[in-house]
């Protein structure tokens, strides 16, 4: 039996003031990702007694930056989750009607994605395929963790934003670098949100970029 990392959970819990209800599906995801991390490689299992921390509060710091209006979520590069799943079990109880739409190219990732979406109920919708190949669709908010370097980001992005999309992409102590190279194809207006589980580390708060 997986024993719950303690400490790390009641950090959480008070970090984020998470409903019992959500901390119980939390825990659900942890002991699936422990379980599936044994056979498919999910995450280093080196980060996963970190995991709450590491993680589960990495992924949930973006958050309370949202769009408070948004109905559809678009996730790039899903890979275990994050993080995309842990934002799906905040907004089960508290924005029922928010969808996330999860694009992950590894096959057995998403069959450990849809896996998870089951045994939770999320309200989830899983495209197992690359970016590339998803057909152009406006979406509400972006995100992507650890995919690719911001211009990158950008390019990959564009043909889902609208006028009122908002891309949340944490980055670690190079950020100040890749808002340089992105200004050189981009204008951007971004808001730099420093990161709750890395001092060096930033989440990027694009309201708006365009071709330069």
């Amino acid at each position: 039996m997986i024993k719950p990392n303690a400490p790390q959970r009641e950090k959480f819990e008070t970090l984020f003031d998470v409903p019992r209800e959500t901390m119980e599906q939390l825990a659900q995801y942890e002991v699936l990702l422990t379980k599936w991390n044994q056979k498919i490689n999910l995450v280093a299992p080196s980060t996963i007694p970190d995991i709450w921390h590491r993680h589960f509060a990495d992924s949930a710091q973006l958050w309370s930056l949202r769009n408070l209006d948004a109905t559809n979520w678009l996730d790039i590069g899903s890979g275990a989750g994050f993080p995309a799943l842990v934002l799906a079990i905040f907004a089960k109880k508290q924005s029922p009607n928010l969808i996330f739409t999860l694009v992950e190219s590894d096959q057995r990732k998403c069959a450990f994605l849809i896996n998870v979406a089951q045994a939770l109920d999320l309200n989830i919708i899983i495209k197992p395929e690359r970016i590339e190949n998803l057909a152009s669709q406006p979406f509400d908010m972006i995100s992507a963790r650890a995919l690719s370097s911001l211009p990158e980001l950008l390019e990959i992005s564009e043909p889902f934003c609208k006028e009122s999309t908002i891309c949340l992409f944490p980055k670690g102590n190079r950020y100040e670098l890749e808002l340089t190279k992105a200004r050189k194809t981009w204008h951007i207006e971004e808001q730099k949100i420093p990161s709750l589980t890395d001092a060096e580390s930033v989440i990027l708060r694009i309201e708006s970029f365009s071709r330069a």
